[in-house]
């Protein structure tokens, strides 16, 4: 069961846990060739055939090597938890029970799953290219995020408000995850009070 469906009470299809199973072999398999081999010393044919799928299945599931180490649910789960927040929180509120909830996610992980998120956050962190497209994820998921918001907020995704917002929901997240980038070994979720604390900051309008 993916975060998503564990969050929201669903029973995945069978084409779906086996689409899921398969994209979760092909990222177990390409962190432990990363780990013994380096990140330039793993080829995408390598990890396809330590998962046992083609390098045309592996690019179904990645668009690229680097999306191998990026890829994850939490930008769809926290806009779908976030969307589903009671009407009268306001959207900073929303944010906060939304992280909260991927907080009590993360925390039921396997020690399996919570190494491999480990090893894919420090990897982003210290890695040139992964850390490079990691960029470009971050406009994606500004886009996403704010489509999300300005639906919640009856405003068009362009609206300098929805924009900023979703800015300053971002740059708190950053401003909290970056030790990780002097502590690459250390997990993310170890962060999430100092994100909670950071946005209950913003939500008293950042008095200093």
């Amino acid at each position: 069961m993916t975060s998503s469906e564990a969050i929201e009470g669903r029973s995945p299809g069978l084409r779906e846990r086996k689409k899921a199973k398969t994209r979760a072999a092909i990222q177990q398999e390409a962190m432990r060739l990363f780990l013994e081999r380096g990140y330039d010393g793993t080829t995408v044919e390598d990890i396809a055939e330590a998962a046992e799928v083609s390098p045309s299945t592996f690019f179904r599931y990645f668009p690229t090597k680097e999306d191998v180490v990026l890829r994850d649910d939490y930008d769809e789960l926290l806009l779908e938890v976030f969307l589903a927040q009671p009407p009268d929180l306001t959207p900073l509120q929303a944010a906060r029970a939304a992280l909260h909830s991927i907080g009590d996610v993360a925390g039921a992980l396997s020690p399996e799953e919570r190494e491999l998120e480990r090893v894919r956050m420090a990897m982003t962190f210290t890695v040139p290219e992964v850390r490079a497209r990691w960029i470009n994820e971050l406009v994606r998921a500004f886009r996403t995020l704010a489509e999300g918001v300005a639906a919640r907020a009856g405003r068009p995704a362009d609206d300098i408000r929805v924009r900023t917002f979703v800015g300053a929901v971002i740059g708190v997240m950053l401003v909290a995850m970056e030790p990780l980038v002097e502590e690459p070994a250390r997990e993310w979720t170890d962060f999430l009070p100092a994100i909670d604390e950071a946005l209950g900051y913003l939500e008293q309008g950042l008095p200093l």
